[in-house]
């Protein structure tokens, strides 16, 4: 007899060649970034700035610690900071995130720019390897591969992304890794008050309050609210009415700010359902119309597996994920957040692999593997116009769903009770 696909590959993925496949990944990522960043200077071998995202906080911060946060928003004023900084640069990152997020980097600002690039890299690779490990210590399935853990995240391409770009992803990681050890203790309210502290990053936000609605899952909504409205409060406070409102006036106007600056290249790094779209189709009013219909379709499965008796970390995984597919903007080096998924969910895969009379959780473990590993192929969408990483995401939400679908979807288990 036949086996199916998700079997075949469940199988052909042994422990040893998972191990063989992360040092290849290790190897070729982080050697290509030291000999692409070896060059003098700010810009590396390919022409680019070296840490580029870091480009716009290193300038945002320089503004706001000069007095000069009315600026902030103005993007001759971005463009003119950003070529002092690198004059070779052809290209110009508008400043689209909060003023809160500004505020973070003042310090850095009196710093030159590669120091100040430089000292941010460790701190956020030093909190991303805290969140691994925390996750790790709560993953008891996992205490006898941590050698195969540690290459794995080190290997991780989002993790390579967020890196080699200077980017703020680890903060996101953080706000996910906080609301699930709070679920985890039944403090659900503070499991949405870390939640909402994505609002410097408010696309993350668009699918979680929907879920926690639909779900009447009250506590941690609650919190998310007070999360939100508690950082806008503070910004508000700290840099005035002006500055708030051209803040809101860039969200605005972000799909055509994305469009003027980001290439097409770019375009094949993004990794939600609104890219998906996009890149497949050559009809915009179309791939905005099944963007929103796939995107209504995940919240309503995240929802379902929410209210299920499924383990937490198969429930918070469902709800990571929706997360993701539902923001419009999410960049590759931003699937650093989906960490606590791989982590939980691969620990919940080989503990249900331990008992003899579980199901096998093959097709999971095939979705785990194409979220992991897909989004390293993103380029090829220039060519193949579709993007793989997406279809895994899908995939995996069908299968947390699936799963559990048997199942009754009013709250019964403990742990469910708590999460509310």
């Amino acid at each position: 007899m036949a086996l199916s696909f998700p079997t075949t590959l469940a199988r052909w993925l042994t422990r040893r060649r998972l191990l063989a496949q992360g040092w290849v990944l290790l190897a070729c990522l982080w050697l290509g970034a030291i000999v692409d960043f070896s060059t003098p200077g700010v810009m590396d071998r390919a022409g680019n700035v070296k840490f580029q995202d870091f480009v716009q906080f290193y300038v945002g911060g320089t503004l706001a610690g000069s007095g000069q946060i009315a600026l902030l928003y103005d993007w001759h004023t971005a463009l003119e900071r950003m070529h002092q900084i690198a004059p070779q640069w052809r290209f110009g990152l508008p400043m689209v995130y909060g003023p809160q997020v500004v505020a973070l980097f003042i310090p850095f600002s009196r710093l030159s720019f590669l120091t100040a690039a430089g000292i941010w890299v460790a701190i956020s690779a030093g909190v991303y390897l805290a969140c691994c490990y925390a996750l790790c210590r709560a993953c008891p399935a996992l205490s006898g591969q941590s050698s195969l853990f540690w290459l794995l995240a080190l290997a991780y391409p989002a993790c390579f992304h967020f890196v080699i770009r200077g980017q703020i992803s680890a903060l996101i990681l953080c706000c996910f890794t906080l609301a699930y050890f709070a679920f985890r203790e039944g403090r659900s309210f503070l499991a949405g008050l870390a939640l909402g502290t994505l609002a410097f990053k408010p696309q993350f936000l668009i699918a979680l309050p929907v879920v926690f609605l639909l779900a009447r899952a009250w506590k941690p909504l609650a919190g998310a609210i007070a999360g939100v409205i508690g950082q806008l409060g503070l910004t508000w406070m700290w840099c005035g009415s002006s500055v708030m409102r051209q803040y809101a006036q860039t969200l605005a106007n972000l799909p055509r700010l994305v469009a003027a600056t980001e290439t097409t290249e770019a375009h094949a790094q993004m990794h939600s359902l609104r890219s998906f779209f996009s890149l497949l189709l050559p009809w915009p009013q179309a791939a905005i119309g099944l963007s929103i219909i796939s995107s209504a379709a995940v919240i309503v499965l995240a929802v379902r597996a929410w209210r299920s008796d499924a383990p937490l970390a198969v429930r918070f995984s469902a709800l990571e994920v929706a997360a993701v597919l539902v923001n419009p903007h999410l960049f590759v080096y931003d699937l650093l957040a989906l960490a606590p998924m791989l982590i939980l969910l691969a620990d919940w895969v080989l503990a249900e692999a331990a008992r003899a009379e579980a199901a096998p959780r093959d097709a999971l473990i095939c979705g785990l593997y194409g979220t992991y590993l897909l989004p390293l192929f993103g380029p090829l969408t220039m060519i193949t116009h579709l993007q793989l990483s997406v279809v895994a995401l899908v995939w995996l939400q069908w299968e947390l769903w699936r799963g559990w679908s048997t199942q009754s979807q009013r709250p019964s288990h403990i742990e469910q009770a708590q999460a509310r």
